[in-house]
C-alpha cells in the first residue's frame, strides 16, 4: 500500500512541477492533478480526502502554502504542494473556491 502511495505521489510531483513551471497555467489547468485523490471538480469521492470545491478561496490558499513550506505536515501533500508557486497556488484556489456545493439531506 505504502508503494502504491509513493508512486501515486511521484506521478502528481511530476505532474504538478511541469504545471508549477508553466506561468501561462490557468487555475482549472493546475487543479487537473488534484483530481486524482480530491475528485472531478474538487467533490471527493475517496475516505478521508477532503472535498475542495466550495471551500472558502483564503482557506484553501493557507493550507496549500502550509503544506509547501512545512508548517502543515501530510505524507501526499507536503510534496504535491512544494512546487507550487503562490501564483499557483492563487489560481487552484480561487478556481476550487468558485463553485457552490449544496447541501441536502437524503
Amino acid at each position: 500500500m505504502k508503494s502504491v502511495t509513493l508512486f501515486s505521489v511521484a506521478i502528481l510531483f511530476s505532474v504538478l512541477t511541469n504545471t508549477a513551471l508553466s506561468a501561462e497555467k490557468t487555475g482549472a489547468e493546475i487543479a487537473q492533478s488534484c483530481t486524482m485523490c480530491h475528485g472531478e471538480n474538487g467533490l471527493s469521492k475517496m475516505p478521508g480526502t477532503p472535498s475542495l470545491a466550495g471551500q472558502s478561496e483564503i482557506y484553501l490558499v493557507n493550507q496549500l502554502r502550509h503544506f509547501r513550506d512545512g508548517q502543515r505536515q501530510h505524507e501526499q501533500m507536503s510534496v504535491i504542494a512544494k512546487p507550487l508557486s503562490n501564483a499557483d497556488i492563487d489560481k487552484v484556489s480561487a478556481w476550487f473556491a468558485q463553485f457552490e456545493v449544496e447541501l441536502k439531506k437524503r
